[in-house]
């Protein structure tokens, strides 16, 4: 039974990979599995599983968490950058970034272009979260990470990015 599950996951993942993502999940086994939200469709039947579960992860985000997905998707690198506050430290596979100005510099040069699929809130509190994501900096393949974010206020103060 946990093997056709986890196919019908593999199966929802994969149709959902041909379009641009912000996240996608499937709960059908009560854990969550890759896939990516479509942006739109040109159907006008009822929004699929997938999609219902991808808009549940998205709204699980805090806002200064939405705003750096969603300038990833959408390719937005003054949105991404501006989720960030000023003095905030992002910290990329042990290479360090501080302040906004550098954060931008990075997303620029490696972020902006690619794709990112949330795959689950793995981690949730006040002014933290972390996020179970695949990220394809060319747009295509690409690796699993846990993405942590610690926020204050409005903004993202600290991020880590780290392979899954």
């Amino acid at each position: 039974m946990i093997q056709r599950l986890r196919l019908i996951a593999a199966a929802s993942a994969a149709a959902c990979a041909l379009t641009l993502v912000a996240g996608c999940s499937n709960d059908n086994d009560g854990k969550d599995t890759a896939g990516d939200r479509p942006s739109s469709s040109a159907s006008t039947a009822s929004p699929s599983s997938s999609e219902s579960s991808a808009a549940s992860v998205a709204k699980d985000l805090l806002p200064p968490v939405s705003a750096y997905v969603n300038g990833v998707k959408n390719k937005d690198l003054d949105g991404l950058a501006g989720a960030f506050a000023e003095n905030a430290e992002l910290i990329d596979s042990g290479r360090r970034f501080n302040g906004r100005a550098a954060i931008r510099d990075w997303a620029k040069a490696e972020v902006i272009g690619g794709t990112l699929t949330v795959i689950k809130v793995a981690g949730n509190r006040p002014g933290y979260q972390r996020l179970l994501v695949r990220f394809a900096p060319g747009g295509t393949g690409g690796f699993e990470a846990y993405y942590a974010f610690t926020v204050t206020g409005s903004a993202i103060t600290k991020a880590e990015l780290t392979y899954a």
